[in-house]
């Protein structure tokens, strides 16, 4: 907990959506003093990052954090296993490269969590090795420039030459355009709160879209139209933790293209089109399904035959949001509706430019400068100390690579 910020609760309320908290809002000119009340939807890290970043103004106001369930973190869930073991329910970890990268470790170190970062080494496998399973079988992606020139299984060709093609092909005449086209267009198909009131000054929303979008007032309308279509997808996660059990390689972990398993996004995270079907058809989402697929998953593309010492399963509903094509228009268009009818409203959080746990603190980020009426920070050249990396050395806070071993993959003891 942060001095200045006060923790609020929120009741859900069916139709009203995800909070069913109506909040009555009054416009006040920008910039923020003592005595100012913002209120911040959602607990999840883009709350959580806007709450603490308005907390740390030279006069901050007073911040009040909205949250609808019993804890705070949003997807993001650690737990220990019966031996201590630790297993992350939703996003496993943050990769702090670049600028974005660079300014969460800030907020760490200004949080006094140093001690607690586990760093990765840029030579270690988990940080250099990333595969991709096709054909029944785990393929390396290519690294470094003679990885780039010359054929690496799956892909047919060097991917140097899909580069060449990418500077010669012409642009698209589409201002939008999916992923997959994309791709086939540039390297060829094979890559393919209830009944209550809060006065407030200002909101920052940091709940999803669609949420937002059912309890805004009726004069919002054009603004409620465009956030319902920012849809988001749901994904299971399921934590495996085997004993005595070696991996056939070692690295970052795996993608599954869906071609290959509709129901594997990776090793092991559920989802795609198949968890999609089952919730359009109302089937039972039950966690003995989704232990049954992760541990055949592992069998097939790991090797991992015997059952597992232990296994958690979580699934997050509508987690992922979907940026479909005209996204950015939405974007725009909500942005032009807030500044055209001046309402004392900030949008943050993953539903609109990046799902990433970096993009989400820094949308809370900019949130919270945008209240304020200040310029960010973007001074990052400060000397911090990891204690677990060189404990008598200390270095400039810079990007570098922070993602556990097999991040996306089961836990394995005694390999």
């Amino acid at each position: 907990e942060w001095p200045g910020v006060e923790r609020g609760t929120r009741r859900s309320s069916g139709e009203q959506g995800a909070s069913g908290q109506p909040v009555r809002i009054a416009s006040t000119p920008a910039g923020f003093t003592m005595g100012r009340t913002v209120v911040v939807l959602g607990g999840g890290i883009s709350g959580l990052a806007a709450s603490y970043h308005l907390s740390r103004a030279p006069c901050p106001p007073k911040v009040v954090l909205v949250e609808g369930s019993e804890r705070l973190g949003g997807w993001i869930r650690s737990v220990r296993g019966p031996d201590g073991a630790v297993f992350e329910l939703g996003p496993r970890g943050i990769r702090p490269a670049g600028v974005l990268g660079a300014r969460t470790l800030l907020m760490v170190s200004e949080l006094g969590l140093d001690s607690e970062v586990l760093p990765v080494r840029g030579d270690h496998a988990a940080a250099q090795n990333r595969f991709l399973y096709v054909g029944g079988a785990l393929h390396a992606l290519p690294s470094g420039i003679r990885g780039l020139l010359r054929p690496s299984p799956p892909f047919s060709k060097p991917l140097f030459w899909a580069g060449l093609k990418e500077l010669t092909t012409p642009r698209g005449k589409d201002p939008d355009e999916t992923v997959h086209s994309f791709a086939e267009r540039r390297l060829g198909p094979e890559v393919s709160l209830g009944d209550s009131n809060l006065e407030a000054d200002h909101i920052i929303s940091a709940i999803p879209a669609s949420v937002l979008s059912k309890l805004l007032p009726a004069e919002a309308a054009p603004l409620a139209r465009a956030l319902s279509t920012i849809t988001a997808v749901s994904v299971a996660v399921v934590n495996l933790q085997y004993r005595g059990a070696r991996l056939p390689v070692q690295g970052f972990g795996h993608l599954v293209p869906s071609s290959e398993d509709p129901g594997i996004l990776g090793i092991v995270m559920l989802g795609g089109s198949w968890l999609q079907t089952l919730e359009a058809r109302g089937s039972v989402l039950s966690q003995e399904l989704f232990q049954k697929e992760a541990e055949k998953a592992a069998a097939t593309q790991l090797g991992l035959k015997e059952p597992p010492s232990h296994c958690l399963v979580h699934l997050h509903k509508n987690c992922i949001p979907q940026y479909t094509l005209g996204h950015w228009q939405k974007l725009e268009s909500a942005t032009q509706f807030l500044a055209a009818q001046k309402l004392p409203l900030t949008l943050a959080g993953a539903s609109y430019e990046g799902v990433a746990v970096n993009d989400c603190i820094e949308s809370g980020r900019q949130a919270a400068a945008r209240v304020l009426g200040t310029e960010p920070n973007s001074s990052l050249d400060r000397t911090v100390e990891w204690p677990q990396e060189n404990p008598g050395r200390r270095r400039k806070l810079a990007p570098f690579r922070s993602s556990r071993f097999w991040e996306l993959a089961p836990q394995v003891q005694g390999a």
